[in-house]
């Protein structure tokens, strides 16, 4: 039979009653305690209560260390005559919370034991253990009384049954049940608080209300002792210094980079530098130039460190974003891995729209797939307030030190917190030119410093071990499809119903293919900072349309540019005439000398079927006369129809719903004839259909009813 409590199987109300050391005295702090440490993933000391109201029992071997060996004491027998083995886990358990000393005298004397037993198969055993006891100053009594301790036990679980059994009815230094109660609730409950107050100010004030209520006080020191005996570490630091403080206290995970190779995984996040930066005034701008501290976004190759592109901003914006995602892309080529920051900038549509597990903007079926989706990258989001997630938050901290502190920065530098603020703050800002010929100094030597300790550098640089682990892995790199990815998108850009022409931040877009997207919503891609270079045009489904120059202004007395867009004009007639020359095989003098060969010489004669009946009087000066008579030919009269009842008038909502009708039809690939996509084309330019289109963008076909 072995050594086991009084009660077995515990439930929660039980445990919060039963004053346990380290148990909390609370049903919500047991069920909190077994939700953290889980204990019903454990099969076999977890089970449903199957008595009235149900709930989960729970084996004493899943509670804390101390609290266990209370309950073993209680059941502990009073000395060796007759005690009952326990079984060897139990033992062991008991062994190793036993304190040094008790084990080295275990150790010495199963050292005692394999002494005898190597000498017993020449002398036997009774020699042996003369031979043994006269060797080591021990009495032959007290080997065997040794012997009999593992008497049928395996060789390897002997020392658990050799420690001395009394440490059993010892219970845990300062664990007492009851120490003055009512007293230790109101320490208690004034120490577990988040200002954190000291545990003597806790006694002293606490003494004043024991003292008039007439509770029991005892000396701090024991009250110390018993709430350190009582309550755990864990929990003091959960109440006075919050989830976080207890966070800290779990190891962190070490993530292996020598898995990796470059440019399998890449990381981005924002930076802002405490600097203040003056930015370029625009022409024809009154404002005073704009003075902040500027945010940096930049990508970095998990494997080897290496910073591999930045982009420099105002403010934190997916634009920056995604031309810096961009230049990394071209530079280098298309990552397997992104493990981004949460914040919005990073979730924006452009950037990874259609990501399954992306939740700071709606999703939509219509959402243009972001750039990293569209390339097949794997998204991994950072857990929010969590710098240790991103392993670039490192690289941002040595930049703090190395080039916001730079002594050509001298005088602008902000400090690094509200309360660490210099003497010279705000005496001076940097131009936007010089900080980022800095900046780019700076990351230069950032990637190229040598010394480096990760577990793949071997005090090499982060350029030494990104060039190596590059020129040996597959990499992807860009189509010129690809290229124009991440390029800023946005939506809404509707073409000019006449000519196709796109109107988009005060310039104009044009090229000789657009008139066949006259009046119709495209998705434009272009360079924020080239808007020049043209935009790039695409349907509402990401298809590629084609490229839209720029279309320059003239002078309004510029003859040259007049000359050279007339003959660009002239000469996109002349190629739009050869098109439709070419479609015309056949002149309409040929066909009609066709419809000529196929017609009959005499076409039959019509025979009528409706007659309009001549009125039988008419009026001449107020009186009636009779009608003359009229020729009349042979005809059959057809009752005439009654005339139909006209139909209610269609509203707006209907009109709508057909118009979306006959647009579904089209993208399914159905063919509309001339009259439907003439109207539909007409009904997409009125401000009702723009209404109606947002309406249903917002909710669906809910808006039908």
């Amino acid at each position: 039979m072995t050594l086991t409590p009084k009660q077995e199987w515990w439930t929660t109300t039980e445990l919060a009653a039963s004053g346990l050391p380290d148990v909390p005295d609370t049903r919500q702090g047991v069920d909190a305690m077994a939700e953290r440490q889980h204990w019903r993933a454990h099969p076999h000391h977890a089970r449903r209560r199957s008595g009235r109201g149900g709930g989960w029992e729970y084996c004493w071997r899943l509670l804390p260390a101390r609290a266990q060996r209370r309950l073993l004491a209680e059941v502990a027998p009073e000395g060796r005559a007759g005690a009952e083995r326990p079984e060897r886990d139990t033992a062991w358990a008991w062994f190793e919370r036993l304190p040094e000393a008790v084990q080295g005298k275990a150790r010495a004397k199963l050292l005692v034991i394999q002494a005898v037993e190597a000498l017993e198969p020449v002398l036997g055993r009774d020699q042996a253990i003369r031979q043994v006891a006269a060797a080591e100053g021990k009495g032959v009594r007290t080997i065997w009384g040794w012997l009999s301790l593992v008497e049928g036990v395996r060789p390897d679980d002997r020392l658990p049954y050799l420690a001395d059994r009394h440490r059993v009815e010892t219970s845990p230094r300062g664990a007492r049940s009851e120490v003055a109660p009512d007293f230790f609730e109101l320490i208690k409950s004034d120490f577990l608080r988040s200002s954190g107050p000291s545990f003597s100010s806790c006694y002293r004030r606490q003494l004043r209300v024991a003292k008039k209520r007439g509770f029991e006080v005892l000396p701090e020191w024991r009250m110390r002792r018993h709430l350190n005996a009582t309550i755990s570490r864990v929990t003091q630091t959960l109440c006075r210094e919050g989830l976080d403080a207890v966070k800290r206290m779990y190891p962190t995970q070490v993530r292996d980079k020598t898995c990796l190779q470059a440019l399998e995984a890449v990381n981005g996040d924002y930076h802002k530098f405490d600097v203040f930066v003056r930015w370029p005034v625009e022409r024809g701008q009154s404002d005073p130039p704009y003075v902040g501290r500027p945010q940096m976004v930049a990508f970095q190759d998990i494997y080897s460190g290496r910073i591999l592109s930045w982009r420099v901003d105002q403010t934190a914006n997916s634009n920056t974003v995604l031309l810096a995602a961009g230049e990394m892309i071209e530079d280098w080529g298309i990552p397997e891995h992104v493990l981004l920051d949460n914040g919005r900038e990073f979730a924006a549509k452009a950037i990874s729209g259609g990501t399954p597990n992306r939740y700071r903007f709606s999703m939509t079926d219509e959402d243009v797939p972001g750039l990293f989706t569209a390339l097949g990258c794997q998204i991994h989001w950072a857990t929010p307030y969590s710098g240790q997630s991103k392993p670039i938050e490192r690289a941002f901290r040595d930049m703090c030190d190395n080039i916001a502190k730079d002594p050509r920065f001298d005088g602008a530098w902000t400090g690094n917190r509200p309360d660490a603020k210099p003497e010279d703050y705000g005496s001076r800002a940097i131009d936007l030119e010089e900080f980022l010929r800095v900046l780019a100094e700076g990351i230069e030597e950032h990637n190229t410093r040598v010394g480096r300790r990760s577990e793949v550098a071997y005090g090499r640089s982060f350029v030494d071990v990104f060039d190596e682990s590059y020129a040996q892995a597959p990499i992807r790199r860009a189509t010129e499809a690809q290229r124009r990815l991440w390029l800023m998108g946005a939506k809404g850009i509707r073409a000019n119903s006449r000519n196709g022409q796109l109107s988009f931040m005060g310039n104009k877009y044009w090229a000789d293919w657009m008139p066949e997207i006259a009046g119709q919503a495209v998705v434009i891609r272009f360079d924020s900072a080239d808007l020049w270079s043209g935009l790039h045009v695409y349907t509402h489904d990401n298809i590629y349309l084609g490229h839209a120059p720029t279309f320059d202004r003239a002078g309004f007395f510029d003859t040259e540019e007049a000359k050279l867009l007339a003959r660009a004009k002239r000469d996109w007639l002349k190629a739009e005439r050869e098109a439709a020359k070419a479609h015309r095989r056949f002149t309409a003098r040929e066909l009609g000398r066709m419809l000529d060969e196929v017609s009959p010489v005499e076409p039959p004669k019509p025979e009528a079927k409706v007659v309009r009946l001549a009125p039988v009087k008419a009026t001449r000066r107020g009186r009636p006369v009779d009608a003359p008579a009229a020729e009349t030919t042979p005809a059959s009269v057809t009752t005439l129809p009654l005339r139909p009842v006209p139909e209610a008038a269609e509203t707006a909502r209907e009109r709508f719903r057909r118009a979306l009708e006959l647009e579904r039809a089209a993208e399914t690939g159905a063919t509309l004839t001339s009259d439907q996509r003439r109207w539909l084309a007409g009904y997409q330019t009125t401000s009702e259909y723009r209404t109606e289109r947002r309406l249903h963008d917002n909710h669906g076909d809910e808006i039908f009813g």
